[in-house]
């Protein structure tokens, strides 16, 4: 198979580890170790807590408590509007998790040919909603909904192309609905049609096709578009300096998303001061919150920033805590063994379990 069905390749291995040259100098003070092979981008939405001090907010450190706020009096709200739009009853039976009312409301209108009612049924049978699920079935509507121009079918059924299970497997014709998706709108077609991209053009060629799909998907909320989009903003050769300095926002929403990817660069970044000024502490906390989420780098990374005092208080039996973490999952770092070696078997033993109290939590 050429590709996965969702794409989520690496995509920054196509530079072969130039996306990371900034996080590999040798004057800076944490560096990201270049990954030998593609690897999948992880998903899961979880938005930390604030960066700053406990009960913060994380868009202004300096004010008042979320606890502090909720005593405040409230603005009113603005007067809502009528909506004067056709209501659509099938849609709104599914929102509210009538799946058996949805599928009698959209089943009349599918037959007709209306495109979104199409993609509703694929949506109901493919994920068995109410109803047994039928991915054959699924496949059948959501091909229905793309020849009907839904955009939202269209990128199912892309999907279902590449795969091959449900319908014959059709690689040119899953790119070009792809794409055709992407055009509309859809972002995570644009998202997709994006790793298309990347995967069939080697190198800089690649990305820079790919860039302005990134961009629409990440200006919709996606958040591997707009982890995407801060590592092209600072690697790409002819980026404009304007978007070059906007490469540290992006990664800043991808990282409040949840995108534990995103978190362990925001540290990097930060520490280093790549893309803005250096803030150690604000750092620190981003590569807690990812390796609290057990990114295996980021604990690595947290045990140096302990040993060395960098954003936090020197604190032996935390640095060796994630490093045996870290050790365990499989990445090796002479540096830290050395250090741990050096502990006694006391401190060894408090690591040890700290670790062990981690793993259970």
């Amino acid at each position: 198979m050429r590709r996965l069905p969702r794409l989520f390749l690496f995509f920054a291995c196509a530079l072969g580890g130039a996306s990371l040259a900034h996080a590999q100098s040798p004057d800076t003070v944490v560096t990201r170790p270049v990954e030998g092979e593609a690897q999948t981008l992880k998903k899961g939405r979880v938005v930390p807590a604030a960066a700053g001090e406990a009960g913060k907010d994380a868009e202004n450190p300096g004010g008042l408590a979320i606890y502090e706020r909720m005593g405040a009096e409230l603005p009113a709200l603005p007067e809502e509007k009528d909506f004067k739009g056709k209501v659509d009853e099938a849609y709104g039976a599914f929102q509210r998790g009538y799946y058996i009312t949805a599928m009698d409301k959209a089943l009349p209108r599918a037959q007709l040919g209306d495109a979104a009612a199409q993609t509703l049924l694929g949506e109901i049978l493919s994920q068995g909603l109410g109803v047994k699920k039928d991915a054959k079935a699924a496949a059948f509507w959501y091909g229905q909904a793309s020849e009907h121009g839904d955009s939202a079918g269209m990128f199912r059924y892309a999907l279902i192309l590449m795969e091959g299970r449900d319908a014959p497997r059709d690689a040119k014709k899953a790119d070009e609905l792809m794409k055709k998706a992407a055009d509309a709108g859809n972002a995570s077609a644009q998202f997709n049609h994006a790793q298309v991209l990347v995967a069939d053009n080697p190198g800089e060629k690649g990305l820079a096709l790919a860039l302005p799909y990134y961009e629409k998907a990440a200006q919709q909320g996606i958040a591997d578009a707009q982890y995407a989009v801060s590592q092209l903003y600072m690697t790409l050769a002819d980026v404009s300096e304007d978007k070059r300095s906007q490469a540290r926002e992006w990664l800043v929403r991808a990282a409040r998303a949840g995108f534990d990817t995103a978190q362990l660069d925001m540290g990097i970044w930060l520490v280093n001061g790549i893309g803005g000024e250096r803030d150690y502490k604000e750092g620190f906390n981003w590569l807690e919150v990812a390796a609290k989420r057990g990114n295996v780098v980021a604990q690595n990374k947290l045990a140096h920033l302990y040993i060395n005092a960098i954003g936090t208080k020197p604190d032996p039996i935390e640095a060796a805590k994630w490093y045996v973490l870290s050790r365990r999952a499989g990445l090796s770092d002479p540096k830290l063994e050395d250090f741990y070696l050096g502990m006694t078997e006391e401190q060894q033993k408090k690591a040890i379990d700290a670790a062990n109290k981690f793993r259970r939590s």
